[in-house]
């Protein structure tokens, strides 16, 4: 039996679709309790990559069929020293479901999160549809209507956050929550490899980066999410929200915490956790 890598290379399959659906359930069971849970590593020493991606799409499979909705992905692990600290040599990819969208400015109830961290991203919309293999940068210019400040909630539902790489990639990338700004800037009007921001947090500046931090360029981690998951059967769709990566590290927050991240001629995005 085989199955494919994020890479699109075909290996050997290390957990049963058994195993797949323990391990999903495993993850699922935090969301319900509210208590995190044990890494899958520590049940299922010898998983991989592979595996780990199917028991995210397990995961994404039951919350599609009990009613929600895809609306787009995010990247995570693309910085250098992100990559460093897992072990890999390449980012990682998990999906963005419509309850994860937060208005912007308005109190949103954040008391489902576990163990909620925020960092600041430049998040694409897409206009025409990407499907790899063999995206271009070109093509993903193309495609992309227009970008927007945005807030990422990181979440774990792995204790302590203490993650390997096939850890967070069965959670769904660490996904959380999703804040979008509410100003449009087209590709042509922003360099993104020099765009800045400044990250604060209850009014305290936490940190500053610029979206060179992301690959080089926010860009490149569209290019490689259309590429890798294009062999997967996967096409990102026009209206799609892709979130790159974060400019800087991520901060931890909690109920009433009010954060902004002002990136300059993009404009600004505010998140604002409701208080206990």
């Amino acid at each position: 039996m085989v199955d494919v890598t994020a890479t699109g290379q075909a290996k050997g399959v290390v957990m049963d679709a058994d195993a797949i659906t323990k391990a999903a359930e495993h993850l699922l069971s935090a969301y319900d309790s509210g208590v995190p849970v044990e890494p899958i590593i520590t049940g299922f020493p010898d998983a991989d990559l592979t595996d780990a991606y199917r028991i995210q799409q397990e995961q994404v499979r039951r919350w599609v069929d009990a009613g929600d909705e895809i609306k787009g992905h995010k990247v995570g692990l693309s910085s250098q020293a992100m990559q460093r600290q897992m072990g890999v040599h390449q980012p990682d990819y998990g999906h963005l479901l419509a309850n994860m969208f937060h208005a912007e400015h308005l109190p949103f109830d954040a008391s489902g999160y576990l163990q909620p961290r925020i960092e600041p991203e430049i998040a694409f919309v897409l206009g025409a549809p990407l499907r790899g293999p063999g995206v271009t940068a070109a093509d993903a210019i193309r495609a992309v209507e227009f970008v927007v400040p945005a807030l990422e909630i990181v979440d774990s539902r792995i204790t302590d956050w203490r993650i390997s790489i096939v850890d967070t990639v069965a959670d769904n990338a660490s996904s959380g929550g999703v804040v979008l700004g509410s100003k449009p800037t087209r590709l042509t009007d922003v360099d993104l490899r020099t765009a800045g921001c400044a990250f604060h947090i209850n009014g305290e500046l936490r940190a500053t980066g610029s979206g060179a931090a992301v690959l080089g360029s926010p860009l490149n981690a569209l290019v490689w999410l259309a590429n890798t998951v294009g062999p997967l059967g996967i096409m990102l769709e026009p209206g799609n929200v892709v979130l790159p990566g974060s400019m800087t590290r991520a901060e931890p927050v909690e109920l009433g915490d009010s954060v902004v991240s002002d990136m300059g001629e993009l404009g600004s995005v505010t998140a604002n956790l409701a208080p206990q």
